[in-house]
């Protein structure tokens, strides 16, 4: 769930870059008229984007009866994941985010563009940059070709939202052995309702929850040994400040990671730095 800049690739050429190995005179003919209809589809889709409005977009079974849904399809397959133009904006926009995590859980490796609303229903944003978010297998599939109901059920947009400036990723350590951690939101005080229930709504579609247990019981296995060796020379307090320690430095790095999250409940924990690491 991290912010990412909006591309500001001009989406008529990006449409012709796709369209443009097409040996088809007649598809193609097609498709080239209906460009302005691809251009129209996107302003009104950054629009809704950044209004919490996506939910109201009508699904389409064709661009304006002129090109069919699977022909608008095959413009991505064929067009932007195969053909040479297409393809230099298909790695442009994987390569976006930082170190190659995907922004929608922050965690997993870029393998892929997923369409935000999904392109079987929305076709004419099938090659349209600020619907394709860069994104790892996990989340691709997780999300699949849901169309949002209503604001509240809309997951959070890369390019649109920003939700990082506040801190709303928690956790709280499982008393027992090995040590569990368990994730959860809490809503800071200052968001409204349907941004509130958005980031919920993220949260449960992309399982983030069980992701990050997992991942931390893996970090958490890791430092039992050093853990163990400082409490026998520094005891409680030893253990308490060096991951406080560690929870400001991952915070410096990212408010709302996992590592932030476990290690702030892992420090508030005094079960956990009285040795219930062990």
């Amino acid at each position: 769930m991290r912010k990412l800049a909006k591309p500001i690739d001009d989406v008529g050429e990006v449409f012709l870059a796709c369209i443009s190995g097409f040996r088809n005179h007649n598809l193609k003919s097609r498709l080239s008229s209906v460009k302005i209809d691809i251009v129209s589809a996107a302003v009104d889709f950054e629009l809704a984007a950044s209004s919490n409005t996506l939910h109201t977009l009508i699904p389409q079974n064709d661009i304006n009866g002129i090109v069919t849904k699977q022909e608008m399809l095959d413009v991505y397959t064929n067009g932007m994941v195969s053909n040479s133009l297409g393809r230099k904006i298909y790695d442009k926009l994987l390569a976006g985010p930082v170190h190659g995590r995907c922004p929608l859980c922050g965690q997993g490796r870029v393998k892929t563009l997923d369409h935000h609303l999904p392109k079987s229903l929305y076709p004419a944003l099938a090659v349209v940059p600020a619907n394709l978010i860069p994104s790892c297998s996990d989340c691709n599939k997780a999300k699949l070709d849901a169309k949002p109901i209503s604001a509240e059920y809309e997951t959070i947009h890369p390019y649109f939202d920003d939700i990082e400036s506040d801190l709303w990723l928690h956790a709280r350590v499982i008393e027992e052995s090995p040590t569990g951690i368990q994730f959860f939101v809490k809503i800071p005080e200052n968001w409204n309702n349907v941004k509130s229930k958005r980031v919920k709504h993220h949260f449960k579609t992309f399982k983030l929850s069980s992701l990050y247990t997992s991942l931390a019981a893996d970090e958490i296995s890791g430092i039992r040994y050093y853990l163990t060796q400082l409490f026998s020379k520094t005891g409680y307090q030893g253990v308490k400040e060096h991951l406080s320690e560690e929870a400001i430095s991952r915070e410096k790095v990212y408010l709302n990671s996992w590592q932030t999250a476990m290690y702030k409940a892992l420090t508030d924990s005094y079960w956990y730095c009285s040795g219930g690491f062990k």
